[in-house]
């Protein structure tokens, strides 16, 4: 196994090719240039094809191309580009293609500041198209090391669930060095618990069964398959149909082979100190729960009862974490609050939950440590200047 002091975005660009991607396209965009930059590199050594588009929108187009075509395919952004994937997006998920997206978030709105990172996309990871009537699947690594594995993953379950599986990270996340490992071979990829599954072509020419069925291989072109696919609502056979009828098993799949299989993947997420029923718990994804563990684990040392809950897979929502009625913390890097109103959702009635979020940097140990405190003593919470929002 090789070890490396490198970025996030090498992590990911060496989890996708170890994954079985064999083609990229996207478009410049801090801080996700340096990942496309790698897969120029790296994929014309592994056979690979690289293209860069004119804009965000037709380098999501194009890896569907790819997809169609029978490739591992994969594009990468930040928010500003996140959002011009929105049609693009939605042509994958109901016609099923297996893609992998990447998006490094930074604090907005609009174009914000280029190199803080911010976590202002959680829903638009949960609706990254119109229309509805779907489910959509996201992991949150919170090192380069997990970019890596979470990539490996999104690929697997891409193929598994034939729709495209997007990774969330930040601008700390991506654009910081650490200690990374890249297993050589295969056995070193199970020491690292990577799953990979094989691309399969789909012979036709029926499109999709109205089902919640998993590995069905993908719909491919120029494979003598005869298929179809359309991203109107389709007939079995893929022809496209103006039937609410047919609309209905169209949604139910799009949404219950996702719903009905999270036994998949719903095992990604990290919990610290939950045994004991703490009294109050803190809720965090990516860049900002590492600075929240730190903080716990002191606050422990201090006596206090708290437990960390970390979210890597963000969507579907997992609600079953949510089972206890107690006090909740919600920590982000967003002053609206978005995860705290899944938790708010999720949590049972009754419960205390509260919100403390940052704009473009992360949270100190001793603001999250005094905000603990507060929490505890049922003090009220309040707007601190412009330096933090809290509930």
């Amino acid at each position: 196994m090789k070890r490396y002091l490198e970025t996030g975005n090498f992590a990911i660009t060496e989890g996708a090719i170890l994954a079985g991607c064999r083609f990229f396209s996207g478009y410049p965009i801090t801080p996700a240039t340096e990942l496309a930059e790698a897969m120029s590199l790296r994929l014309p050594e592994e056979n690979g094809v690289y293209l860069q588009a004119e804009d965000e929108c037709a380098a999501m187009h194009m890896c569907i191309g790819a997809s169609l075509g029978g490739m591992k395919a994969m594009t990468a952004t930040s928010g500003p580009g996140f959002i011009l994937y929105m049609d693009p997006y939605g042509w994958a998920l109901g016609c099923e293609c297996p893609l992998v997206v990447l998006n490094s978030g930074r604090v907005g709105p609009v174009s914000g500041i280029t190199g803080a990172p911010g976590q202002g996309e959680f829903y638009l990871m949960r609706y990254p198209t119109q229309g509805g009537n779907f489910e959509a699947i996201c992991l949150a690594p919170n090192t380069a090391q997990e970019c890596m594995a979470m990539t490996v993953e999104a690929f697997y379950l891409a193929e598994r669930f034939r729709m495209p599986v997007s990774v969330l990270a930040d601008q700390l996340i991506t654009d910081g060095f650490e200690d990374i490992s890249v297993p050589e071979n295969d056995d070193e990829m199970k020491e690292l618990g990577f799953r990979t599954w094989p691309r399969k072509i789909h012979q036709g020419p029926d499109f999709y069964p109205y089902s919640d069925d998993l590995d069905v291989a993908p719909v491919a072109m120029g494979h003598n398959t005869g298929a179809l696919c359309s991203d109107w609502t389709p007939t079995e056979e893929g022809f496209d149909i103006e039937e609410v009828e047919a609309h209905h098993k169209h949604a139910y799949r799009l949404i219950y082979k996702v719903r009905n299989h999270r036994d998949i993947f719903n095992h990604h997420f990290e919990k610290k100190y939950m045994d004991d029923d703490p009294d109050l718990v803190v809720v965090s994804y990516g860049s900002p729960s590492r600075v929240v563990n730190t903080a716990v684990e002191k606050a422990r040392g201090m006596g206090l009862k708290i437990g960390s809950l970390r979210l890597i897979n963000i969507w579907p929502f997992p609600d079953e974490h949510f089972d206890r009625k107690t006090k909740y913390l919600s920590v982000e890097l967003n002053w609206d609050g978005q995860l705290v109103r899944e938790v708010k959702r999720a949590a049972p009635k009754d419960s205390q939950i509260n919100f403390l979020g940052t704009c473009g940097d992360l949270p100190t140990t001793p603001d999250l440590i005094e905000t603990f405190e507060k929490i505890l003593k049922d003090e009220p919470l309040s707007r601190q200047g412009w330096v933090l929002e809290e509930w």
